[in-house]
Protein backbone atom coordinates (compact mmCIF):
# COMPACT_ATOMS: atom_id res chain seq x y z
CA UNK A 1 0.00 0.00 0.00
CA UNK A 2 0.73 3.70 -0.95
CA UNK A 3 0.48 4.45 2.99
CA UNK A 4 3.35 1.97 4.11
CA UNK A 5 5.42 3.14 1.34
CA UNK A 6 5.50 6.63 2.46
CA UNK A 7 5.64 5.46 5.84
CA UNK A 8 8.93 3.61 5.53
CA UNK A 9 10.49 6.28 3.54
CA UNK A 10 9.23 9.04 5.89
CA UNK A 11 8.39 7.96 9.20
CA UNK A 12 4.52 6.70 10.66
CA UNK A 13 4.50 10.04 12.03
CA UNK A 14 4.01 11.86 8.57
CA UNK A 15 0.86 9.35 7.08
CA UNK A 16 -2.56 9.18 8.12
CA UNK A 17 -4.09 5.96 9.31
CA UNK A 18 -7.54 5.16 10.02
CA UNK A 19 -10.46 7.68 8.74
CA UNK A 20 -9.23 10.14 6.26
CA UNK A 21 -12.91 10.89 4.63
CA UNK A 22 -12.55 14.69 5.84
CA UNK A 23 -9.41 14.94 3.88
CA UNK A 24 -11.21 14.04 0.87
CA UNK A 25 -13.68 17.31 0.39
CA UNK A 26 -13.86 20.84 1.08
CA UNK A 27 -16.71 23.31 1.07
CA UNK A 28 -18.69 21.89 -2.25
CA UNK A 29 -19.44 18.10 -0.07
CA UNK A 30 -22.67 19.89 0.10
CA UNK A 31 -22.80 19.50 -3.59
CA UNK A 32 -22.08 15.75 -3.22
CA UNK A 33 -18.41 16.72 -4.81
CA UNK A 34 -15.96 14.00 -2.44
CA UNK A 35 -12.88 12.13 -3.99
CA UNK A 36 -10.50 9.76 -3.08
CA UNK A 37 -7.16 9.15 -2.16
CA UNK A 38 -4.52 6.30 -2.00
CA UNK A 39 -2.66 7.88 1.20
CA UNK A 40 -3.06 11.32 3.04
CA UNK A 41 -0.16 12.99 4.35
CA UNK A 42 0.69 15.95 7.03
CA UNK A 43 4.01 16.98 6.98
CA UNK A 44 5.39 19.16 9.77
CA UNK A 45 8.83 20.58 8.01
CA UNK A 46 9.41 22.22 3.91
CA UNK A 47 12.06 19.33 3.91
CA UNK A 48 9.28 16.69 4.46
CA UNK A 49 7.18 18.44 1.90
CA UNK A 50 10.27 18.52 -0.93
CA UNK A 51 10.67 14.55 0.28
CA UNK A 52 7.12 13.50 -0.47
CA UNK A 53 7.16 16.18 -3.50
CA UNK A 54 10.10 13.84 -5.06
CA UNK A 55 8.73 10.35 -3.98
CA UNK A 56 5.66 11.42 -5.64
CA UNK A 57 7.41 12.55 -9.04
CA UNK A 58 9.66 9.56 -8.94
CA UNK A 59 6.78 7.50 -8.95
CA UNK A 60 3.70 9.19 -10.84
CA UNK A 61 1.86 9.79 -7.73
CA UNK A 62 -0.70 12.91 -8.19
CA UNK A 63 -0.64 15.12 -5.25
CA UNK A 64 -3.35 17.35 -4.10
CA UNK A 65 -2.43 20.10 -1.38
CA UNK A 66 -4.53 20.90 1.44
CA UNK A 67 -4.79 24.07 3.65
CA UNK A 68 -8.09 24.16 6.14
CA UNK A 69 -10.63 22.86 3.56
CA UNK A 70 -12.74 25.95 3.32
CA UNK A 71 -12.71 26.47 -0.81
CA UNK A 72 -15.71 26.76 -2.61
CA UNK A 73 -15.02 25.19 -5.87
CA UNK A 74 -13.61 21.79 -5.55
CA UNK A 75 -9.61 22.81 -5.44
CA UNK A 76 -8.58 20.75 -2.44
CA UNK A 77 -10.50 17.53 -3.82
CA UNK A 78 -8.48 14.99 -4.69
CA UNK A 79 -9.94 13.98 -8.21
CA UNK A 80 -7.29 11.60 -9.71
CA UNK A 81 -6.78 9.51 -6.03
CA UNK A 82 -2.83 9.57 -5.06
CA UNK A 83 -1.28 11.61 -2.34
CA UNK A 84 -3.38 14.42 -0.16
CA UNK A 85 -0.47 16.47 1.64
CA UNK A 86 -2.23 18.45 4.52
CA UNK A 87 0.19 21.82 5.14
CA UNK A 88 -1.85 22.08 8.88
CA UNK A 89 0.79 20.76 10.91
CA UNK A 90 3.22 23.61 9.34
CA UNK A 91 1.70 26.10 11.70
CA UNK A 92 4.38 28.31 13.06
CA UNK A 93 4.86 31.97 12.85
CA UNK A 94 8.30 32.09 11.62
CA UNK A 95 9.55 35.68 12.44
CA UNK A 96 7.35 38.64 13.51
CA UNK A 97 9.10 42.53 13.15
CA UNK A 98 6.79 44.62 14.03
CA UNK A 99 8.65 47.51 13.32
CA UNK A 100 9.00 46.91 9.95
CA UNK A 101 5.34 45.96 9.47
CA UNK A 102 6.08 42.04 8.52
CA UNK A 103 5.98 38.43 9.83
CA UNK A 104 6.90 35.18 8.19
CA UNK A 105 3.86 32.30 8.47
CA UNK A 106 3.84 29.38 7.54
CA UNK A 107 1.24 27.71 5.26
CA UNK A 108 -0.92 26.23 7.83
CA UNK A 109 -1.08 29.24 10.38
CA UNK A 110 -4.77 30.32 10.27
CA UNK A 111 -5.78 33.50 8.77
CA UNK A 112 -7.56 34.54 12.03
CA UNK A 113 -4.43 33.76 13.78
CA UNK A 114 -2.34 36.09 11.52
CA UNK A 115 -4.79 38.94 11.62
CA UNK A 116 -4.52 38.37 15.67
CA UNK A 117 -0.98 38.67 15.81
CA UNK A 118 -0.87 41.47 13.95
CA UNK A 119 -3.73 43.49 16.09
CA UNK A 120 -1.23 42.44 19.14
CA UNK A 121 1.23 44.80 18.02
CA UNK A 122 -1.13 47.56 16.75
CA UNK A 123 -0.54 46.18 13.31
CA UNK A 124 -3.24 45.40 10.57
CA UNK A 125 -3.38 42.35 8.07
CA UNK A 126 -6.53 43.72 6.01
CA UNK A 127 -8.10 40.41 3.76
CA UNK A 128 -10.67 38.83 5.38
CA UNK A 129 -11.93 35.85 3.17
CA UNK A 130 -14.18 34.47 6.02
CA UNK A 131 -13.75 30.83 7.52
CA UNK A 132 -11.01 33.03 9.54
CA UNK A 133 -10.55 30.38 12.00
CA UNK A 134 -10.08 27.75 9.68
CA UNK A 135 -8.79 28.92 6.75
CA UNK A 136 -5.29 28.64 6.10
CA UNK A 137 -2.60 31.64 4.56
CA UNK A 138 -1.16 29.23 2.49
CA UNK A 139 -5.26 28.17 0.97
CA UNK A 140 -5.75 31.93 0.62
CA UNK A 141 -2.88 32.01 -1.44
CA UNK A 142 -3.34 29.51 -3.46
CA UNK A 143 -6.65 31.12 -4.43
CA UNK A 144 -5.65 34.45 -3.86
CA UNK A 145 -8.82 35.11 -1.84
CA UNK A 146 -10.65 38.46 -1.08
CA UNK A 147 -12.92 39.52 1.26
CA UNK A 148 -15.11 42.26 1.85
CA UNK A 149 -12.18 45.02 2.25
CA UNK A 150 -10.77 43.70 -0.67
CA UNK A 151 -12.11 46.72 -2.17
CA UNK A 152 -10.20 49.50 -0.57
CA UNK A 153 -6.89 46.84 0.56
CA UNK A 154 -6.83 44.10 -2.61
CA UNK A 155 -7.11 40.15 -2.02
CA UNK A 156 -4.58 38.22 -0.73
CA UNK A 157 -1.77 38.74 -3.08
CA UNK A 158 -1.19 42.67 -2.29
CA UNK A 159 0.18 41.48 1.14
CA UNK A 160 2.74 38.70 0.12
CA UNK A 161 5.96 40.04 -0.26
CA UNK A 162 7.62 36.81 -0.60
CA UNK A 163 7.33 33.00 -0.68
CA UNK A 164 9.13 29.53 0.00
CA UNK A 165 7.94 27.04 -2.67
CA UNK A 166 8.31 23.28 -3.22
CA UNK A 167 8.75 22.62 -6.78
CA UNK A 168 8.83 19.30 -9.16
CA UNK A 169 10.31 17.24 -8.78
CA UNK A 170 11.29 18.42 -5.46
CA UNK A 171 13.14 21.46 -4.95
CA UNK A 172 12.71 24.28 -2.33
CA UNK A 173 12.65 27.80 -4.45
CA UNK A 174 12.63 31.10 -2.75
CA UNK A 175 10.97 34.10 -4.60
CA UNK A 176 10.50 37.45 -3.18
CA UNK A 177 11.41 37.81 0.69
CA UNK A 178 11.18 40.66 3.64
CA UNK A 179 11.51 43.10 0.34
CA UNK A 180 9.43 46.26 0.04
CA UNK A 181 10.44 46.22 -3.65
CA UNK A 182 11.98 44.17 -6.50
CA UNK A 183 11.59 44.14 -9.79
CA UNK A 184 15.04 41.90 -10.72
CA UNK A 185 13.65 38.94 -12.22
CA UNK A 186 10.15 37.69 -13.77
CA UNK A 187 7.21 37.78 -11.34
CA UNK A 188 7.02 34.14 -10.23
CA UNK A 189 5.36 34.80 -6.78
CA UNK A 190 2.48 36.81 -8.58
CA UNK A 191 2.39 33.52 -10.78
CA UNK A 192 2.22 31.23 -8.28
CA UNK A 193 -0.64 33.16 -6.25
CA UNK A 194 -4.06 32.16 -7.38
CA UNK A 195 -2.44 29.01 -9.09
CA UNK A 196 -4.56 26.85 -6.37
CA UNK A 197 -1.67 24.30 -6.27
CA UNK A 198 -1.75 23.00 -9.87
CA UNK A 199 2.27 24.94 -10.36
CA UNK A 200 4.11 25.22 -6.65
CA UNK A 201 3.00 24.38 -3.10
CA UNK A 202 3.46 27.19 -0.69
CA UNK A 203 5.27 26.44 2.62
CA UNK A 204 5.61 29.81 3.85
CA UNK A 205 5.27 33.42 2.99
CA UNK A 206 5.91 36.76 4.03
CA UNK A 207 3.90 39.14 4.52
CA UNK A 208 3.35 42.64 4.73
CA UNK A 209 1.41 44.65 7.62
CA UNK A 210 -0.09 48.24 7.94
CA UNK A 211 -0.82 50.40 11.40
CA UNK A 212 -4.04 49.26 12.76
CA UNK A 213 -6.53 51.73 11.75
CA UNK A 214 -7.58 54.15 14.47
CA UNK A 215 -11.73 54.00 13.40
CA UNK A 216 -13.73 52.74 11.47
CA UNK A 217 -17.65 53.50 10.65
CA UNK A 218 -20.24 51.09 9.35
CA UNK A 219 -23.24 52.11 7.56
CA UNK A 220 -25.89 50.08 6.05
CA UNK A 221 -29.15 51.52 3.74
CA UNK A 222 -31.94 50.06 2.19
CA UNK A 223 -33.69 50.32 -1.03
CA UNK A 224 -37.07 49.53 -2.51
CA UNK A 225 -35.67 47.72 -5.25
CA UNK A 226 -31.88 47.10 -7.42
CA UNK A 227 -32.09 49.36 -9.53
CA UNK A 228 -32.28 52.32 -7.16
CA UNK A 229 -29.55 50.40 -4.22
CA UNK A 230 -27.26 49.82 -7.31
CA UNK A 231 -28.22 53.56 -8.16
CA UNK A 232 -26.40 54.08 -4.76
CA UNK A 233 -23.84 52.10 -5.51
CA UNK A 234 -22.75 54.18 -8.38
CA UNK A 235 -22.79 57.04 -6.66
CA UNK A 236 -20.89 55.88 -3.69
CA UNK A 237 -17.92 55.12 -6.39
CA UNK A 238 -18.87 57.91 -8.70
CA UNK A 239 -17.97 60.31 -6.18
CA UNK A 240 -14.80 58.82 -5.47
CA UNK A 241 -15.57 58.09 -1.60
CA UNK A 242 -12.58 55.46 -0.60
CA UNK A 243 -14.57 52.96 1.70
CA UNK A 244 -12.75 50.18 3.01
CA UNK A 245 -15.75 47.70 2.13
CA UNK A 246 -18.87 48.30 -0.22
CA UNK A 247 -21.12 45.15 -0.02
CA UNK A 248 -24.83 44.68 -1.54
CA UNK A 249 -27.87 42.24 -0.69
CA UNK A 250 -30.42 41.39 -2.96
CA UNK A 251 -34.18 40.51 -1.93
CA UNK A 252 -33.13 37.17 -1.46
CA UNK A 253 -30.94 37.18 0.41
CA UNK A 254 -32.14 39.73 2.39
CA UNK A 255 -34.98 38.34 3.29
CA UNK A 256 -32.78 35.47 4.14
CA UNK A 257 -30.55 37.25 6.73
CA UNK A 258 -29.94 36.91 10.04
CA UNK A 259 -32.25 38.73 12.64
CA UNK A 260 -31.43 42.77 11.68
CA UNK A 261 -30.28 45.43 13.70
CA UNK A 262 -32.45 48.05 12.91
CA UNK A 263 -35.98 48.25 14.82
CA UNK A 264 -38.10 47.02 12.01
CA UNK A 265 -36.85 46.70 8.36
CA UNK A 266 -38.98 48.80 5.94
CA UNK A 267 -41.71 46.07 4.78
CA UNK A 268 -40.60 47.38 1.24
CA UNK A 269 -37.28 47.16 1.75
CA UNK A 270 -35.97 44.71 -1.42
CA UNK A 271 -32.24 45.72 -1.44
CA UNK A 272 -29.45 46.51 0.86
CA UNK A 273 -26.13 48.35 0.91
CA UNK A 274 -23.12 48.19 3.32
CA UNK A 275 -20.39 50.10 3.62
CA UNK A 276 -17.35 50.14 5.96
CA UNK A 277 -15.15 53.64 6.49
CA UNK A 278 -11.61 53.09 8.25
CA UNK A 279 -9.08 55.30 8.87
CA UNK A 280 -7.97 58.28 11.51
CA UNK A 281 -11.13 59.63 13.82
CA UNK A 282 -11.16 62.65 11.80
CA UNK A 283 -11.44 61.13 8.71
CA UNK A 284 -13.44 58.28 9.90
CA UNK A 285 -16.11 61.42 10.72
CA UNK A 286 -15.79 63.35 7.45
CA UNK A 287 -15.96 60.21 4.79
CA UNK A 288 -18.78 58.81 7.05
CA UNK A 289 -20.87 61.80 6.81
CA UNK A 290 -20.06 61.79 2.90
CA UNK A 291 -21.38 58.01 2.39
CA UNK A 292 -24.50 58.87 4.23
CA UNK A 293 -25.20 61.47 1.97
CA UNK A 294 -24.32 59.38 -1.12
CA UNK A 295 -26.48 57.01 0.28
CA UNK A 296 -29.37 58.69 1.70
CA UNK A 297 -31.53 59.40 -1.87
CA UNK A 298 -34.04 56.79 -2.52
CA UNK A 299 -33.36 55.24 0.76
CA UNK A 300 -36.28 53.81 2.84
CA UNK A 301 -33.76 53.62 5.81
CA UNK A 302 -30.21 54.52 6.80
CA UNK A 303 -28.33 53.51 9.46
CA UNK A 304 -25.30 53.93 11.06
CA UNK A 305 -24.10 52.54 14.58
CA UNK A 306 -22.57 54.73 17.13
CA UNK A 307 -20.46 51.97 19.28
CA UNK A 308 -18.22 50.10 18.31
CA UNK A 309 -20.16 47.04 19.80
CA UNK A 310 -23.02 48.23 17.14
CA UNK A 311 -20.14 48.41 14.09
CA UNK A 312 -19.50 44.90 15.19
CA UNK A 313 -23.05 43.60 15.42
CA UNK A 314 -23.42 44.55 11.62
CA UNK A 315 -20.63 42.86 10.67
CA UNK A 316 -21.90 39.48 12.22
CA UNK A 317 -24.86 39.87 10.06
CA UNK A 318 -23.08 40.37 7.42
CA UNK A 319 -20.91 37.35 8.25
CA UNK A 320 -24.09 35.12 9.52
CA UNK A 321 -25.32 35.49 5.86
CA UNK A 322 -23.96 32.48 4.13
CA UNK A 323 -25.24 30.08 6.96
CA UNK A 324 -28.59 31.73 6.67
CA UNK A 325 -29.18 31.27 3.00
CA UNK A 326 -28.02 28.11 3.23
CA UNK A 327 -30.74 27.10 5.61
CA UNK A 328 -33.99 28.10 4.02
CA UNK A 329 -33.32 25.03 1.67
CA UNK A 330 -30.66 22.96 3.50
CA UNK A 331 -28.43 23.41 0.44
CA UNK A 332 -27.09 25.85 -1.92
CA UNK A 333 -24.96 25.99 -5.01
CA UNK A 334 -22.92 29.21 -4.89
CA UNK A 335 -20.81 30.38 -7.21
CA UNK A 336 -18.35 33.79 -7.42
CA UNK A 337 -18.68 35.53 -10.54
CA UNK A 338 -17.55 39.34 -11.39
CA UNK A 339 -18.55 41.66 -13.72
CA UNK A 340 -17.89 45.51 -14.80
CA UNK A 341 -19.34 47.88 -12.40
CA UNK A 342 -21.64 48.99 -15.23
CA UNK A 343 -23.31 45.43 -15.29
CA UNK A 344 -24.26 44.95 -11.31
CA UNK A 345 -28.06 45.23 -12.19
CA UNK A 346 -27.89 43.39 -14.96
CA UNK A 347 -25.48 40.11 -13.14
CA UNK A 348 -27.73 40.38 -10.06
CA UNK A 349 -31.38 40.42 -12.19
CA UNK A 350 -29.80 37.63 -14.66
CA UNK A 351 -29.18 35.41 -11.43
CA UNK A 352 -32.46 35.88 -10.36
CA UNK A 353 -33.63 34.58 -13.97
CA UNK A 354 -31.41 31.75 -14.64
CA UNK A 355 -32.82 30.31 -11.12
CA UNK A 356 -36.00 30.58 -12.53
CA UNK A 357 -35.42 28.51 -15.52
CA UNK A 358 -33.66 25.85 -13.53
CA UNK A 359 -37.03 26.05 -11.07
CA UNK A 360 -35.00 27.31 -8.40
CA UNK A 361 -35.00 29.95 -5.59
CA UNK A 362 -31.86 32.38 -6.15
CA UNK A 363 -30.75 35.37 -4.88
CA UNK A 364 -27.30 37.41 -4.65
CA UNK A 365 -24.78 39.02 -2.07
CA UNK A 366 -21.37 40.22 -2.58
CA UNK A 367 -18.58 42.99 -3.13
CA UNK A 368 -20.20 45.47 -4.93
CA UNK A 369 -17.18 47.72 -5.06
CA UNK A 370 -15.55 44.73 -6.75
CA UNK A 371 -17.94 43.97 -8.94
CA UNK A 372 -17.70 40.86 -7.40
CA UNK A 373 -21.09 39.14 -6.90
CA UNK A 374 -21.96 35.44 -4.73
CA UNK A 375 -24.93 34.07 -6.91
CA UNK A 376 -26.72 31.36 -5.08
CA UNK A 377 -28.91 28.78 -6.30
CA UNK A 378 -31.12 27.18 -3.18
CA UNK A 379 -31.76 23.57 -3.43
CA UNK A 380 -33.05 20.34 -1.50
CA UNK A 381 -29.66 18.29 -0.49
CA UNK A 382 -31.42 15.23 -0.59
CA UNK A 383 -32.93 15.79 -4.40
CA UNK A 384 -30.14 14.93 -6.81
CA UNK A 385 -32.60 16.11 -9.49
CA UNK A 386 -32.37 20.13 -7.78
CA UNK A 387 -28.95 19.71 -7.76
CA UNK A 388 -28.37 18.55 -11.03
CA UNK A 389 -30.54 21.79 -12.01
CA UNK A 390 -28.48 24.01 -9.96
CA UNK A 391 -25.20 22.69 -11.70
CA UNK A 392 -26.53 23.47 -14.53
CA UNK A 393 -27.58 27.06 -13.35
CA UNK A 394 -24.01 27.56 -12.41
CA UNK A 395 -22.70 26.97 -16.00
CA UNK A 396 -25.35 29.33 -17.40
CA UNK A 397 -23.67 31.72 -14.60
CA UNK A 398 -20.50 31.33 -16.03
CA UNK A 399 -21.57 31.86 -18.96
CA UNK A 400 -23.32 34.90 -18.14
CA UNK A 401 -19.54 36.55 -16.73
CA UNK A 402 -17.67 36.21 -19.53
CA UNK A 403 -20.72 37.33 -22.06
CA UNK A 404 -20.38 40.74 -19.90
CA UNK A 405 -16.71 40.76 -20.25
CA UNK A 406 -16.32 39.49 -16.95
CA UNK A 407 -14.31 36.80 -15.27
CA UNK A 408 -15.66 33.05 -13.64
CA UNK A 409 -13.97 33.80 -9.73
CA UNK A 410 -12.94 36.31 -8.05
CA UNK A 411 -12.00 34.89 -5.06
CA UNK A 412 -13.12 31.23 -4.66
CA UNK A 413 -10.96 30.17 -7.58
CA UNK A 414 -11.48 27.98 -10.65
CA UNK A 415 -10.71 24.22 -8.98
CA UNK A 416 -12.43 21.67 -9.75
CA UNK A 417 -16.31 23.62 -10.77
CA UNK A 418 -15.19 25.90 -13.34
CA UNK A 419 -12.39 24.47 -15.28
CA UNK A 420 -14.38 24.01 -18.28
CA UNK A 421 -14.86 27.58 -18.74
CA UNK A 422 -11.50 29.25 -18.51
CA UNK A 423 -10.43 28.53 -22.11
CA UNK A 424 -13.50 30.35 -22.83
CA UNK A 425 -12.84 33.64 -20.27
CA UNK A 426 -9.26 33.73 -21.96
CA UNK A 427 -9.23 32.62 -25.39
CA UNK A 428 -7.34 30.42 -27.03
CA UNK A 429 -3.91 32.20 -27.16
CA UNK A 430 -3.62 32.94 -23.58
CA UNK A 431 -4.98 29.54 -22.54
CA UNK A 432 -2.15 28.15 -24.38
CA UNK A 433 0.46 30.53 -22.56
CA UNK A 434 -1.53 29.41 -19.33
CA UNK A 435 -0.88 25.36 -20.40
CA UNK A 436 3.01 26.23 -20.73
CA UNK A 437 3.11 27.91 -17.58
CA UNK A 438 1.65 24.41 -15.74
CA UNK A 439 4.16 22.41 -17.84
CA UNK A 440 7.50 24.11 -16.92
CA UNK A 441 6.41 24.08 -13.12
CA UNK A 442 4.68 20.51 -13.52
CA UNK A 443 5.61 18.69 -16.68
CA UNK A 444 4.50 15.76 -15.38
CA UNK A 445 0.95 17.05 -14.39
CA UNK A 446 0.95 15.93 -10.70
CA UNK A 447 -0.08 18.56 -9.06
CA UNK A 448 -3.68 18.71 -8.24
CA UNK A 449 -4.41 17.54 -11.58
CA UNK A 450 -7.69 18.61 -13.02
CA UNK A 451 -7.64 21.55 -11.61
CA UNK A 452 -7.48 25.22 -12.87
CA UNK A 453 -6.87 24.46 -16.10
Amino acid sequence: MLTDDLSRALGEDVTLSGDVSSYLVDETETRSIKGHADAVVLPSTTVQVASIVSFAYARDIPITVRGGGTGYSGGAVPTDGGIVLSLERMNRIRASDPFQWRMEVEAGVTTERVRHAARQNGLYFPPDPGAGEQSHIGGNIATNAGGPHAFKYGTVGAWVTGLELVVPPGDVVHVGGPLRKDVASYDLKRLVIGSEGTLAIVTSAWLRLIPMPEASQAVVAVYPDCNSGVEAIETVLGSGLGVAALEYLDRGSLEAAPPRFFESLPSRARFAVLCEVDGSASETVTLTESVLEALQPNALAVHAPSTSAEVAAVWRWREGLTAAVTAQRGGKVSEDIVVPLDKLGDAIAETVAIGERAGLPACSWGHAGDGNLHSTFLVDRENPEEIAAAEQAAQDLFRLAVALGGSISGEHGVGLVKTGHLSEMLGARAYDLHMGVKQLFDPKGLLNPGKKI
